[in-house]
């Protein structure tokens, strides 16, 4: 009954989905294109030959940079396969080509309905399926068991928050999460309230996210950057969402660091212009990313570390970070990072990446998404949790004025990040057993 109630309002969703993406195309025009992917129709068409096709799904930007030591050791694994690369934002699908290009094949996941999601099975043959970290799809689980593909929930993860809710559905969870041919979790707690929900052959295989390397020219940039700032305390606000920037705002406001830059990047492009205007109407100093060193999106290490940035001007407090895969640059060019998405109820976002950058890392109380490697890196002096914007300004100010503490504590993210690397082998060796010879 749960089922056919689901299929039904698909139904009725389905056109409103479609209009949604059409407004949304108004600030990010890339939502307005290949709509007929999201209904399974696919204007690719594959070679016809035995090669095996690995299909991962990616939701969005930090899902498809998690994706990629996998995809790339994959490649290696099995140079005879083909990789189908899918998504459901057009930022993620951005991500990919900018790591990827041609390298793999691409495409939207099509909506979660019966039909559409037969479509897309025909259209690309897949041998093997991966859906990263939460994507739990009924539909999509149900006709690629029909279709006999092996769907694997990879780099698993189950908040405490996400298990309450999905409980109370009962036994039908049970038939959802049974449907998948392996799940793979990032933890132990993962793994257990994946097995309470009825996933079956569950493995902790740790969390592929430590396996991510800032590129050796992303690096180079930001320090780039960092020198073309000059001496002055710079703290990075990384991944802040709607809502949040206004309360990291009031802890610079409140921080009383003289010179003091903040780099702010928010995490979806299509707000770029509205953090800005935010910033400029509480009388900061803005400058863009783009327009301060618009060509070094494109240099090359040797290009960027030559002098070609200008020096930034002193009377900038704002560094808007309106670039999309420069995360890593922005953290080489810190001295602290706070990770977003944490000082509102969102359930924080990845503080791995400025972990391996050997930034020390604040991160907010709303964490549920990313509990463990939050408490982890916590307990290994990596980075420290604050409770609101009083608290951020407090901390930042504490490790501003202590270099001593600031760099022991990078040191400690270094360490940390390096320590729990490795679950990208044990995957593809689970990977490896299902694939087709």
């Amino acid at each position: 009954m749960l089922r056919a109630i689901y299929n039904a309002l698909w139904w009725i969703v389905a056109p409103l989905a479609v209009l949604r993406l059409l407004i949304r195309s108004r600030k990010e025009r890339g939502y307005r294109e290949h709509i007929a992917e999201r209904f399974g129709y696919s204007r690719s068409r594959l070679p016809e030959d035995n090669a095996p096709l690995i299909w991962v799904h990616a939701v969005s930007v930090g899902e498809t940079r998690a994706a990629q030591p996998l995809i790339d050791a994959l490649m290696k694994a099995r140079p005879d396969a083909r990789i189908l690369l899918t998504h459901m934002t057009p930022s993620g699908r951005a991500t990919g080509e900018q790591i990827f290009g041609d390298r793999v094949l691409r495409s939207y996941l099509p909506y979660d309905m019966p039909h559409a999601v037969r479509r897309f099975l025909r259209a690309w043959r897949p041998s093997l399926g991966l859906v990263m970290e939460t994507e739990v799809w009924p539909t999509l689980i149900d006709e690629c068991r029909r279709a006999d593909v092996p769907l694997v929930l990879t780099n698993a993860r189950m908040s405490a928050r996400s298990y309450k809710r999905a409980a109370k559905l009962g036994h039908a969870t049970k038939d959802v999460f049974g449907g998948f041919a392996r799940v793979l979790a990032q933890s132990p707690a993962d793994a257990e309230r994946l097995t309470a929900l009825g996933a079956r052959n569950v493995a902790v295989l740790g969390n592929l996210k430590f396996d991510m390397n800032t590129p050796p020219e992303l690096a180079a940039r930001g320090h780039a950057w960092r020198a073309a700032i000059g001496t002055r305390p710079v703290w990075v606000a990384a991944s802040t969402r709607e809502g949040e920037e206004e309360l990291v705002l009031q802890a610079f406001a409140a921080l009383g660091v003289d010179d003091a830059l903040l780099i702010l990047v928010p995490r979806h492009p299509q707000r770029f212009n509205e953090v800005a205007a935010l910033v400029e109407k509480g009388g900061l100093r803005l400058e863009r990313r783009s327009t301060w060193a618009p060509g070094a999106a494109v240099a090359s290490a040797a290009a960027t570390t030559s002098g070609g940035v200008p020096a930034l001007p002193a009377d900038v407090n704002v560094l808007l970070g309106d670039s999309m895969g420069e995360l890593g640059a922005y953290y080489a060019a810190s001295d602290l990072a706070f990770i977003g998405g944490s000082l509102l109820p969102l359930g924080g976002q990845n503080l791995i990446e400025a972990c391996a950058v050997g930034v020390p890392v604040l991160i907010g109380p709303h964490v549920f998404n990313f509990t463990q490697a939050t408490a982890d890196a916590v307990a290994a002096g990596a980075a420290v949790q604050v409770q609101d914007p009083a608290d951020l300004a407090r901390a930042l100010r504490e490790l501003f004025g202590d270099k001593a503490a600031r760099l022991a504590m990078g040191g400690a993210a270094s360490a940390f990040a390096a320590r729990h690397r490795g679950a990208t082998a044990r995957t593809v060796d689970v990977l490896m057993a299902l694939l087709p010879e």
